[in-house]
């Protein structure tokens, strides 16, 4: 067995063992196919009042620009899919956002990841990546045959749906690479159908300028008073596309404990939400990814929402 594929195997092991869903790898190179699609939504204003998105636009199509000599990136899944919902009468958080903040949760468990490469391997140089940096994840995740592209965006498994968090190792030795997945959405088009906001557009683009979530998370103004009526009571993000996709009848529940909610974020009424003080939100948040929008954006939202 060469050196190339004992890595690749052991690095595969490490990534399961530590919880991940699905370890991928591909070559460190530049995405040529994304480019202009990349440039075309932009172009678009698809990212609406998101001006980070325009940043960095070399770095986010090629990888050996974040990290020189960049030979692999490690494509990971983490699961988040919860096994208890929030009651259906209330206002809506994105399922993702149940527990705490995924950014600082999955970071850890890649830190033990590139940890352990160093003691099995040797001196590896390389970056972690948790949606928080130019990588474009979901077309790594592509290319290193996680899953394809859903209608919605989104990296479908057909195993597990789409519920599930991307990260990335960028390293400068060389592995073994995957090939990417045939895609399996067919003449579906279920999700396309049911965003309110009619933000699914064709070519599997969404333009993100009239999704749910980022009014709800991104936006810092005030929310156009046209799309009233539209959220059905998402205040948080929202899962309406991935809620309808018929490969998530096959996700299953995540059994990390970190992501498991407060009882009572699950069964809070809509009155009690209108009526949140600052206090309780940071009781509730303190740890979590809702805390990106603020008490006040939350009241925003479910001002927004109510009126």
């Amino acid at each position: 067995m060469s050196l190339k594929t004992s890595y690749t195997q052991i690095i595969k092991a490490e990534a399961m063992r530590l919880g991940f869903l699905s370890c991928g790898i591909s070559e460190a190179a530049f995405l040529e196919e994304e480019a202009p699609r990349l440039e075309a939504w932009l172009k678009n204003s698809h990212h609406g009042k998101m001006g980070y998105m325009e940043n960095h636009f070399d770095k986010r199509l090629d990888p050996r620009l974040l990290v020189d000599g960049a030979k692999s990136v490690i494509s990971l899944s983490y699961n988040y899919y919860p096994e208890v919902h929030q009651n259906t009468e209330t206002y809506k958080i994105a399922k993702y956002a149940y527990g705490e903040d995924y950014h600082k949760v999955i970071k850890s468990k890649l830190k033990e990841l590139s940890t352990f490469i160093q003691e099995k391997i040797g001196v590896v140089h390389g970056r972690a990546f948790v949606d928080s940096a130019p990588v474009m994840e979901r077309a790594w995740a592509k290319k290193s045959g996680l899953g394809w592209v859903g209608k919605h965006s989104l990296i479908l498994q057909k195993q597990q749906g789409s519920f599930f968090f991307l990260a990335e190792l960028i390293l400068d030795v060389e592995l073994e690479y995957d090939t990417p997945v045939t895609d399996h959405c067919g003449t579906c088009t279920k999700c396309i159908d049911a965003c309110p906001t009619k933000a699914i557009l064709p070519n599997n683009t969404v333009d993100g300028s009239k999704c749910i979530s980022y009014f709800t998370i991104e936006l810092k103004d005030a929310i156009p008073s046209s799309h009233k009526g539209q959220f059905e009571d998402w205040m948080f993000g929202c899962d309406i596309c991935q809620d309808v996709c018929p490969w998530n009848r096959f996700s299953k529940p995540h059994n990390d404990l970190l992501f498991e909610p407060k009882s009572e974020l699950l069964n809070m009424t809509k009155k009690e939400w209108e009526e949140i003080t600052e206090d309780v939100f940071d009781k509730f948040f303190h740890k979590s990814a809702v805390k990106r929008t603020k008490f006040s954006g939350l009241q925003r939202n479910i001002t927004f929402l109510k009126d």
